[in-house]
């Protein structure tokens, strides 16, 4: 988020082009419901209304969103980050498509919870879309944020064929206690998506690959 980065924000261009494709591709689908899947800190699963608002002031930042529109969402219930960042990509590519809603799960929410709670997601509107948010290793380089793993580049390399692939069984079976070694964030959100295109015939495409900060990002379409 260039607020955020402020004057490393241009080193992140490529990623932010990229997750505005991806949008595009959520918004030529015209699905009727669009849910949101990020991680919390929490084991979750944790559900947040249309209309959950969410804050950056936590770095430092004046800088707050909503997720969708105004839906009456409770004024004391507020977005963890990861559901954060997908609000302001919403807004910033002026998503109106669909209504919207968010899902926060947790390190220690086992695969088949995932799967089951992706099932679940699939099966409850004509046209469901997800928008799923997580990191992937955070121990890529000596400054990560979690020092340098070795393991971590072979596994986000692996990651990245899956999520490129639309690989189902290689994200349901990814190793849960490696990425709780290697500070992977994104290994439920990605379990969840792949429970909900259990059975699906989709197609994916890696749209950006790399790691800043040591931590890695991955920008990937399923349609």
């Amino acid at each position: 988020m260039p607020e955020v980065a402020a004057g490393a924000a241009p080193e992140l261009d490529a990623a932010r082009a990229a997750c505005t494709d991806a949008l595009g591709v959520l918004a030529a689908a015209r699905p009727g419901r669009l849910v949101v899947v990020g991680p919390v800190d929490s084991a979750g699963p944790e559900t947040y209304p249309e209309g959950t608002r969410g804050s950056f002031r936590g770095f430092g930042v004046d800088l707050d969103v909503r997720l969708g529109g105004d839906d009456g969402a409770p004024a004391e219930q507020r977005l963890p980050y990861s559901l954060a960042v997908a609000a302001w990509l919403l807004e910033r590519t002026g998503w109106s498509d669909a209504p919207v809603e968010g899902l926060g799960v947790g390190d220690r929410l086992a695969p088949e919870r995932c799967g089951r709670i992706g099932r679940d997601l699939a099966t409850g509107a004509e046209r469901v879309a997800l928008l799923v948010m997580g990191d992937a290793s955070a121990c890529r380089t000596l400054k990560a944020p979690g020092y340098l793993d070795e393991r971590a580049a072979p596994f986000d390399a692996e990651v990245a064929r899956a999520l490129g692939a639309a690989d189902v069984g290689a994200l349901t079976t990814l190793d849960t206690g490696l990425a709780h070694q290697l500070k992977v964030s994104g290994r439920a959100p990605w379990q969840v998506l792949a429970g909900a295109a259990e059975g699906a015939d989709l197609g994916g495409s890696l749209l950006y690959e790399d790691a800043p900060y040591g931590v890695g990002y991955l920008v990937a379409t399923w349609s």
